[in-house]
């Protein structure tokens, strides 16, 4: 009796063991997020960091550890990216600065074909980031790729070819910033 008693505990313990988190620049970030009805994992993070400044914490959550960035970047699967920013007051007009030049980088110059989506994007920011507050940008193929802050959705945008452009501003050949790359990708 004690046997099973034991046995039934240690499985009850097992089951309410709380979601574990990965430690970065002060931030925990959690090992999985929700993508529509997918858990997605973390498959790695990293610190975004602009002259010596950590602004924030980035982590890159799919369905299977992938290290592969053009894989990750091609995938038209539920695919997520987590910022929490650590640097308090990131100006609107500063975030629009940064998407334009990273879709730029992503896009090699060729805006066009998505110049519209970009456009929508960055409407949703118009309000300065504080520190603690958490962003997501959930793709998911149905949808599209939705972008909440602060717990609030913002709104949706179709299209592969934009969530291409979107995630090769973390992965791309040309990064905002090449260590939050390689943390993403887990390395």
């Amino acid at each position: 009796m004690i046997k099973k008693i034991v046995v039934v505990v240690f499985f009850a313990l097992t089951m309410i063991t709380p979601v574990q988190a990965k430690e970065i620049g002060s931030v925990n970030l959690p090992d999985t997020i929700m993508a529509g009805k997918e858990q997605l994992i973390l498959n790695g993070a990293g610190l975004r960091k602009k002259y010596f400044v950590k602004v924030y914490a980035g982590g890159l959550y799919l369905r299977k550890k992938e290290g592969n960035a053009n894989k990750i970047i091609h995938a038209d699967e539920p695919m997520a990216i987590r910022m929490q920013f650590i640097y308090d007051g990131v100006s609107g007009k500063e975030l629009v600065d940064a998407w334009n030049e990273g879709f730029s980088n992503a896009t090699m110059g060729n805006l066009g074909p998505i110049r519209e989506n970009i456009d929508k994007f960055n409407s949703f920011f118009t309000e300065e980031a504080r520190k603690g507050d958490i962003y997501d940008i959930i793709y998911t193929p149905e949808e599209g790729a939705t972008v909440s802050m602060k717990g609030k959705l913002m709104g949706t945008i179709r299209g592969l070819d934009f969530k291409k452009a979107l995630f090769a501003i973390w992965l791309g050949e040309k990064p905002v910033d090449n260590s939050l790359k390689q943390g993403m990708l887990g390395k």
